[in-house]
């Protein structure tokens, strides 16, 4: 069955920024926003910008619209209500910051092993390598030799498992190499070990495929909403049996029933929380598994003009699969080109084009260092999403190629 038709166009026009020049190619470091999200954001800041819980009427109103974005998290992720941190610990706060919050709140015992990959953004790392020193935990490395092509492997992980192992933190998709990993098949692994946990990012997957928590078995899962077409904060899902297994970071005569109560720490953004059911009904609401067919075919496209390109050349190294297959990949692109340093080459495209795109690690630095092997300044990023077009990949494979040959701006 062919996927749906995406009209490119018509989701454009849903960002207000877009009707700039600028072409943006950096949307693993952020998404642009939509433009119902700005009004509503906007519009709660103007008229229902009060205390949670009161008893009058613009504070009854600002209550519901809170509880409703709550909802709408839930929905996106096919969570229950429950199951999510409804109340994000600071204003604007990250995965980083939720995770770093969850893994003070875990219980975990002296001599637990914690799992950790090392293709994963430092979000989903740092936190567990400090809660380890902290409490004498073991830290076992998830990792692969040198190579271009990293993956995650469910039965490499089998082997690093034991009795002993508490936790599992790994990505859902690279935000380096574009790769997606086989979620629900490591939970699998996972749960083989009784009351192991596993921790997924989802950050660089959530802009590109729907989610859907249940079916990929998951016990904790965190993605940024700036990166998915929202503001600046971010939410975690736990499931409720790993929910048992989190203590309150709350004040204590706060309730300590839901994640939100254990997590939140009262720093809510109220106005970006209730912004959220604006961001479902764009992606499709409750079909959002249509919205998303559209856009996988979409990428698909777009990723195919930048990696025939890439892939013509003697002189390219692509990290990650080199195919353009949506089911292997999503559109973040990264790469070096022989003869060019990494800031170069985006510097120099930048200097002659709209254009805009990034060198580095990108926070995964132990991907970068110890298995690309990539050096100080990491990798040329491309990473596009669904509002972009076929003509602006084109446009920049063009100016690319101009500047190859040439050798300079």
């Amino acid at each position: 069955m062919m996927a749906p038709a995406f009209d490119v166009t018509k989701a454009r026009a849903q960002f207000p920024s877009l009707k700039q020049d600028q072409v943006y190619f950096d949307n693993a470091g952020g998404s642009q926003t939509l433009g119902t999200v700005i009004e509503s954001i906007s519009d709660y800041l103007s008229n229902n910008n009060v205390q949670m819980g009161a008893s009058y009427a613009i504070g009854q109103k600002s209550t519901n619209l809170f509880r409703e974005g709550c909802k709408a998290g839930a929905r996106y992720i096919n969570a229950e209500d429950d199951e999510v941190v409804d109340q994000p610990p600071v204003l604007g706060p990250s995965t980083t910051q939720l995770f770093c919050n969850l893994s003070y709140a875990l219980k975990f015992s002296p001599g637990d092993e914690l799992i950790l990959s090392k293709l994963d953004h430092e979000a989903n790392l740092a936190s567990w390598v400090s809660i380890a020193e902290r409490l004498n935990l073991k830290i076992i490395w998830w990792t692969v030799p040198p190579t271009t092509n990293p993956k995650l492997n469910p039965s490499d992980l089998q082997k690093l498992l034991t009795p002993r192992t508490k936790l599992v933190a790994c990505t859902h998709t690279s935000n380096i190499l574009g790769t997606l990993n086989p979620i629900a098949q490591i939970a699998e692994v996972v749960h083989t070990i009784p009351g192991a946990l596993l921790v997924v990012d989802g950050v660089a997957h959530a802009p590109h495929r729907a989610i859907d928590v249940k079916e990929l078995g998951v016990d904790f899962y965190a993605f940024s909403w700036y990166k998915c077409y929202g503001p600046h904060f971010s939410m975690l899902f736990a499931s409720r049996v790993a929910q048992e297994q989190v203590g309150s970071l709350g004040m204590y005569f706060n309730p300590k029933e839901s994640l939100g109560n254990k997590l939140a720490l009262a720093g809510e953004s109220y106005e970006f929380v209730q912004c959220l059911p604006r961001i479902l009904e764009y992606l499709g609401g409750e079909d959002k598994g249509g919205f998303f067919e559209g856009v996988e075919a979409h990428e698909q496209a777009l990723q195919k003009i930048l990696l025939d390109f890439l892939n013509a050349r003697d002189d390219v190294t692509i990290y990650g699969e080199k195919g353009y297959d949506s089911k292997i990949r999503v559109p973040t692109i990264s790469f070096l080109i022989k003869g060019w340093g990494s800031r170069e080459l985006v510097e120099t495209v930048e200097k002659i084009s709209p254009f805009g795109f990034r060198w580095g690690h990108f926070y995964s630095k132990r991907l970068c260092d110890e298995i690309l092997q990539v050096g100080e300044e990491g990798v040329v990023r491309v990473s596009m999403v669904h509002y972009n077009t076929e003509e602006e990949i084109k446009g920049f494979v063009r100016v690319l190629g101009e500047v190859l040959e040439t050798g300079k701006a």
